[in-house]
């Protein structure tokens, strides 16, 4: 008997989704997590989203349950808004364990403090996402406490091969690896925008982030200082484009000091903190979107989202962006502001070329959230008959032996079967 051979018994699942971070914060891990949960309640399976929150702790809705106030804390050059609240964990465990959960999914399942309280309890399967890129400083120390929260794991998977390396040196084991998703139906606007942005000569470049020294929004704004006003091939005159704009949308530590020195004018605008349907817009109006950043970034979620949204991308060559970009982006070194503005004048000085946008757009769509919510779906499956098969012969398997497959979309990777294979068991 193996852990795939047991048949669970249950359809459709009951997927716990455990976010560390803030869910009021803008952030990658808790896009994924909450996109991830409508694609999966899409797909027919009852979701619940646990993360902390701004409110006090308790349900907000059928869907989603904060765990807590958050806090700061630096980690792999941000600061993370993260639940220290030992209460809020348990009360956390409270809730899932009353609303019948069939599986237990954590993001970050090392980051504070969530996801430590199911690892100890270990009462449901547990699937985990490690999206890190980077051990921390003090990884010798925290080693021997997460190889053993990672052994407690069922199964183990990283959104990209930079993630993967990330938590083998910090936690050792066996991991699969998958992808971040894109919510394709986001960007079902795009092309209209595309064509109301060419109608009114908008050449806009936009960065999307935290503003902090990681992300490089300081190495962008040098560039585009220096950047002409017209593209290399005009001159000023009545017929020639409006000067390129560049939007900064985001928040954070130095945005203060960065505003001061860069001010708002006609060709540097500060958006702030935008909503999702904002920022679809912009996406979809800009001319280019840029993703400066120097490092630690483990995947590469907002090139995909506006290949998506038919903008052109120029990034830094830095692993996590090179592959997600699959070749469908410019790439230049981490903070060469030299390489980086003769990059952006000349994405901004040459004609859309349509043919090159729809295969970025072909190459986004394959990272789907949709199609991630299908391969995550054989993962649970696969921890359920693991969990099933402990069980049954009152043994032990290795959490590594349970992998999700070479999760590369593009060159046709795969998770496993798309089709249950029975019901899951409530407990």
């Amino acid at each position: 008997m193996t852990p795939e051979s047991v048949t669970p018994g249950r359809w459709p699942l009951r997927i716990a989704m455990v976010c560390p971070y803030d869910l009021s914060r803008p952030g990658g891990v808790q896009g994924q997590a909450v996109g991830l949960a409508r694609a999966l309640r899409r797909a027919g399976h009852e979701v619940v989203v646990v993360a902390p929150g701004a409110g006090p702790s308790g349900w907000v809705s059928e869907e989603l349950y904060v765990a807590g106030h958050s806090v700061g804390v630096r980690s792999n050059g941000s600061v993370a808004p993260v639940s220290l609240s030992p209460r809020a964990a348990r009360g956390a465990l409270d809730a899932v364990r009353e609303w019948r959960a069939d599986v237990v999914h954590l993001h970050e399942p090392l980051a504070p403090l969530l996801g430590y309280g199911f690892v100890l309890a270990r009462r449901w399967p547990l699937v985990a996402t490690f999206h890190r890129a980077g051990t921390p400083r003090a990884g010798a120390l925290v080693a021997p406490v997460a190889r053993w929260a990672c052994s407690r794991i069922d199964v183990r998977i990283a959104v990209s091969e930079v993630a993967r390396r990330s938590a083998a040196a910090l936690c050792g084991g066996d991991y699969g690896v998958l992808f971040n998703g894109v919510d394709l139906e986001r960007f079902s606007c795009a092309r209209t925008c595309v064509q109301r942005a060419r109608a009114d000569g908008t050449r806009a470049v936009l960065f999307v982030g935290r503003h902090e020294r990681r992300k490089g929004l300081e190495v962008l704004l040098r560039a585009f200082s220096t950047l002409p006003s017209t593209p290399r091939s005009g001159s000023p005159g009545s017929d020639a484009p409006p000067p390129p704009e560049l939007w900064v949308a985001g928040g954070g530590r130095e945005t203060r000091e960065l505003r001061a020195r860069y001010s708002e004018s006609s060709r540097v605008r500060w958006l702030g903190v935008v909503s999702e349907e904002e920022l679809v817009d912009r996406l979809a109006r800009a001319a280019v979107l840029c993703a400066p950043s120097l490092g630690g970034e483990s995947f590469g979620v907002v090139l995909l989202e506006a290949m998506a949204a038919r903008c052109g991308v120029v990034a830094t060559e830095i692993p996590g962006y090179r592959e997600a970009a699959g070749g469908h982006a410019t790439l230049v070194p981490p903070g060469d502001v030299a390489a980086l503005r003769c990059a952006l004048a000349e994405v901004l000085s040459a004609p859309p070329d349509d043919g090159a946008l729809d295969a970025a757009a072909r190459h986004a769509a394959a990272w789907s959230m949709d199609h991630l919510a299908r391969r995550y779906v054989d993962a649970y499956l696969r921890a359920l008959g693991r969990r099933a098969y402990v069980s049954e012969t009152a043994g032990d398997v290795t959490a590594g032996d349970v992998t999700a497959g070479d999760g590369n979309p593009a060159e046709g990777g795969k998770a496993g079967g798309d089709t249950p294979s029975g019901n899951v068991v409530r407990r």
